[in-house]
């Protein structure tokens, strides 16, 4: 599939790059993107970055690193984000230049526990560019369709995918397609009206911070307004909102 993808392009692409998840973590897949006489698909270098399962030696090579290893990446309300470059050189058939390996280490704060128990959380990431500072790179690879697990994870448990409620195949696909909708709609409401640091706020941020705004509907001179708390500070943009969606802004 990723060989078919890049004899698609036109010939008029002169630079090449591929990023995937763990699955991509191939031999087959790796040893072609890193062939750049390729019998098939473009010649020349493909930079990739892909995400590498966290065995057993790779694990070893993280926890041997020291704390001054590690860098911030960034910080978010519930955890802290950090990333190194660890020394880990699996054995590899013939000559080749070792793999890149970026981790990424998160920790929550408070001393709170993941679901599964653990402290922290390693997310790996191989790659053959090595001209990219580990932030940029790790954005990057990131941003592979739109980090589908993420997506999932709050289509089931945020908006309602992940309980079928019926029995029957089509009432429930029309629920999943409703979740997907829904999950649409307020990615395109966060892109076009927000502002900036609502970017990566999931439904239930939003649904305390936007939706439960409390108010009141007042009728007066034949018009319908919606009256809002001036002592609410929580979202102070509403003026600015409105404006930037294509409805005529509030008078």
């Amino acid at each position: 599939m990723a060989r078919r993808a890049f004899e698609a392009l036109p010939e008029t692409v002169d630079e090449h790059y591929f990023r995937g998840d763990a699955a991509c973590y191939e031999n087959q897949l790796l040893d072609w993107l890193r062939d750049e006489n390729r019998a098939t698909g473009p010649k020349g270098r493909i930079g990739f970055a892909v995400s590498a399962p966290m065995m057993a030696p790779l694990k070893e090579a993280i926890e041997a690193l020291g704390e001054n290893a590690w860098q911030a990446y960034r910080e978010e309300a519930e955890a802290w984000w950090e990333h190194a470059v660890v020394d880990y050189s699996p054995q590899e058939p013939g000559s080749r230049e070792p793999l890149r390996y970026i981790v990424l280490r998160i920790t929550k704060k408070q001393g709170e526990l993941f679901a599964d128990g653990a402290a922290v959380k390693h997310y790996g990431v191989a790659t053959n560019i090595r001209d990219w500072e580990p932030q940029r790179l790790l954005a990057w690879h990131r941003e592979k369709a739109g980090s589908i697990e993420a997506l999932h994870d709050v289509l089931k448990n945020e908006l309602a995918a992940g309980v079928l409620p019926s029995g029957r195949f089509g009432a429930n696909a029309a629920w999943l397609r409703l979740a997907a909708l829904t999950h649409n709609v307020l990615t395109a409401m966060k892109r076009l009206a927000l502002p900036p640091e609502l970017l990566r706020a999931r439904p239930k941020r939003l649904r305390f911070l936007v939706f439960a705004q409390p108010g009141k509907f007042v009728q007066h001179a034949r018009q319908l307004k919606l009256r809002l708390l001036r002592a609410w500070r929580r979202f102070a943009s509403w003026r600015w909102a409105f404006a930037q969606l294509p409805l005529p802004a509030p008078s």
